[in-house]
């Protein structure tokens, strides 16, 4: 049997079928489509960067639209979701705490996320940390004494803050809720008063099997190369992968790449329209930088042509295109980058900076686009009004230097 040979654009297309990119929104979201859209990315990834909406919130926008953010807490409140270090610090679908189990009880091998050394020298203070818990209830970092907090990374918090962590990534505390988007911290077994770990948890090796199997649902499109980053496995061999996944996959090319690809089986429907070069995204949003679409930059490079990263870590005279620069998806295409500010004080969503990948055009269609998508992200950020920069001339004189939404 002929492998399928599909277009550079119809391989993005299915890629963001996968991601649930690949058509607007049909209707008013509701709370079970966050959760929705988690379990079909897999993993939702966690950083705390508000310049805009932190990027959980975003990263759900660009695939649902309007929605309101409280519910996302409120599912991992009502324990739909739990956090753990997946690709980075995630929200996860509480049906794959099996799949991450391995992980916390053997927290050895997650690198800085766990010392021992720290763990044997503080086991008193841990050991008490998690006495106050059962018996006071939930806690969070803030309840405990506070000293003053260096500005170098996790190895300057306060102690207690240290030991809270440590119990989480040994998997002994767990993320009950979010209160203003700090964790409040409770022990599993409280939480998840059901769960057994000699029946339920998955060994490290048939996890990652599982991690792997489901990434190329998650991807849609992909080499072989490419699955290992969305869990942050090592070590993974392509051809037993690709061995072990038989039936669940089907061999394909992409006219202007090079490599073997291969489609997982939700998206053979999909197909005779890619082949047909008919499958197309509708899409115009802006998205995260810890979006799945663009976090693997070596994926994002090779899919897409798109060379991305993020700046918020560069000295500021360094920069090349600003702090928090969110990729700009267009039909298909990541057609440039937006750094915006929004200000939440005057309700302004001020675009401060619009970089166009070299040789794209901004006619009237795509500005059309890029005005309903800047207002679309201004009006859920509750922004009344928006302000251009520093942006390309037709998109200014289309639309003006400020323009009124809501």
């Amino acid at each position: 049997m002929s492998v399928p040979v599909i277009s550079l654009a119809a391989a993005r297309a299915l890629h963001l079928a996968a991601q649930g990119l690949l058509t607007p929104a049909k209707r008013k979201a509701g709370p079970e489509d966050v959760v929705a859209a988690i379990q079909r990315m897999g993993l939702l990834q966690i950083d705390t960067i508000s310049v805009v909406a932190r990027s959980p919130y975003l990263v759900l926008f660009s695939r649902l639209g309007d929605y309101a953010p409280q519910w996302l807490e409120q599912a991992l409140a009502g324990r739909q979701l739990f956090e753990y270090w997946a690709h980075e610090a995630c929200f996860l679908p509480i049906e794959d705490f099996a799949l991450l189990r391995h992980r916390m009880l053997n927290p050895q091998g997650m690198g800085w996320k766990y010392s021992q050394e720290w763990v044997e020298k503080h086991q008193g203070a841990i050991n008490d940390i998690l006495s106050h818990i059962a018996a006071n209830g939930p806690q969070r970092s803030a309840d405990f004494n506070a000293q003053k907090k260096g500005g170098n990374g996790w190895w300057e918090w306060k102690p207690e803050k240290r030991h809270l962590e440590t119990l989480f990534t040994a998997g002994k505390l767990m993320v009950a809720e979010r209160r203003n988007f700090h964790r409040v911290y409770d022990l599993t077994e409280r939480l998840l008063p059901d769960w057994d770990d000699a029946r339920q948890a998955l060994s490290e090796e048939e996890a990652r099997r599982v991690m792997l199997a489901r990434t190329c649902r998650y991807l849609g499109i992909f080499k072989a190369e490419w699955l290992a980053d969305y869990y942050r496995l090592k070590r993974v061999a392509p051809k037993k992968l690709l061995q072990q996944l038989q039936g669940e996959i089907l061999p394909i090319k992409v006219a202007q790449l090079s490599g073997d690809f291969y489609l997982h089986h939700s998206l053979a429907e999909a197909l005779p329209l890619a082949e047909q070069n008919k499958l197309r995204s509708r899409v115009t949003t802006l998205l995260s930088p810890f979006d799945p679409v663009v976090w693997d930059r070596r994926r994002a490079l090779e899919l897409f042509n798109f060379d991305y990263r993020l700046e918020c870590y560069t000295p500021k005279g360094k920069r090349q295109y600003g702090y928090f620069t969110l990729p700009v998806l267009n039909r298909g295409e990541l057609i440039g980058r937006i750094d915006a500010k929004m200000h939440r004080r005057t309700g302004e969503f001020e675009v401060i900076s619009f970089h166009l990948e070299p040789g794209v055009r901004m006619g009237k269609q795509r500005c059309q686009d890029l005005f309903q998508a800047i207002s679309r992200m201004a009006k859920w950020h509750g922004a009344g009004r928006v302000r251009l920069r520093a942006v390309p001339g037709a998109l200014r004189e289309q639309y003006g230097e400020i323009w009124q939404v809501g």
